[in-house]
């Protein structure tokens, strides 16, 4: 049982990156531009968060006020994550650029970037910040006794404050999405900008705020990715930033389908991971056999994607720059 509660804390854990910068992703694209560069946004959040959780833990902070900590953390990564997704708004909506090169091109300059700042911070060739151990929520943090049934084992095995506030900005996307005036013209503006503009929508302005919270959550999926990966910041995100583009098409550009999808790509991921610690799962008989459930969430994705590829429906104006002189 404890094995299982393993499995399904660890799934939680990697489903929370793929969920907040797919929902990222999301926001983008259905106002109407292709955010090829959450990758890119993933890493230089990561990067600015775990340098202000390294400026914090020499503060002292981290110790005396852990989460308080851990949540300006999580603002930094947002902020920055924002800024960046800056420069793919300007590119897109004011420069009428190429949405997927300017996106290929931020993913190219953001690991870049950050191997440069992480050597000027922390000396040459030392290209990975460690994240502080009270990053972590344990049953110690919060007053409660040390026990290791199913449930203490699934909740606090891994559990970080990116958990709880992805899950409440999954419920605040939602909202956004679809019971907001914002989501409504978010939405008019990636289906049809022409008509959107003729009723007074400000078609610039809506694609403008569907790129930032794009670099929002992408930024905190970027912190998310690197505490659950638990080897500290490497100036990589392993390649998340596609994966979660793949979770975005298969969620169908919906938020409850994208949390499915999230879950679902996470959860191989694992497999693969405990693939040694399954009694039941078949073994090869060839060397580094263990590669092959490695290889199973990329696998998964690719399979899916053929499959769904159909049924999927993207916003029809999505990658289209929008010209006022057009209808």
């Amino acid at each position: 049982m404890l094995i299982l509660a393993d499995i399904l804390s660890a799934t939680i854990l990697f489903a929370v990156p793929l969920l907040l910068v797919a929902l990222g992703g999301m926001f983008s694209e259905r106002s109407g531009v292709i955010n090829i560069a959450l990758e890119g946004i993933m890493i230089v959040g990561a990067l600015m968060s775990c340098l202000a959780l390294r400026a914090l833990d020499a503060a002292g902070l981290g110790a005396t006020h852990p989460q308080w900590a851990m949540l300006l953390a999580i603002l930094v990564a947002a902020l920055s994550g924002a800024v960046y997704a800056l420069l793919l708004a300007f590119a897109s909506i004011n420069l009428k650029a190429d949405q997927t090169i300017g996106g290929t091109a931020l993913n190219m300059l953001a690991p870049a970037f950050a191997i440069t700042l992480t050597w000027a911070i922390q000396g040459q060739g030392q290209t990975t910040i460690l994240i502080p151990t009270w990053t972590r929520i344990t049953q110690a943090s919060l007053g409660l006794a040390e026990t290791d049934g199913f449930f203490q084992q699934l909740i606090f095995k891994s559990c970080y404050l990116t958990t709880p506030i992805a899950l409440l900005l999954l419920i605040l996307s939602t909202i956004i999405m679809y019971k907001t005036r914002l989501g409504l013209r978010l939405r008019s503006c990636g289906e049809f900008p022409q008509a959107a503009a003729s009723v007074g929508i400000n078609v610039f302005k809506m694609r403008y705020i569907g790129v930032l919270i794009s670099g929002l959550l992408g930024g905190i999926g970027g912190l998310a990715f690197t505490v659950a990966a638990g080897s500290g910041f490497q100036s990589s995100v392993a390649g998340y930033g596609f994966l979660a583009l793949a979770v975005m098409i298969f969620g169908n550009w919906k938020p409850l389908n994208i949390l499915g999808a999230s879950l679902f790509f996470a959860f191989f991921k694992i497999l693969g991971s405990y693939s040694s610690s399954i009694p039941f799962l078949p073994e090869f008989s060839f060397k580094s056999s263990e590669y092959v459930y490695l290889m199973l969430p990329y696998v998964v994705t690719m399979i899916i994607l053929v499959l769904t590829s159909k049924k999927s429906r993207a916003p029809k104006a999505e990658g289209i720059p929008y010209d006022k002189g057009t209808r």
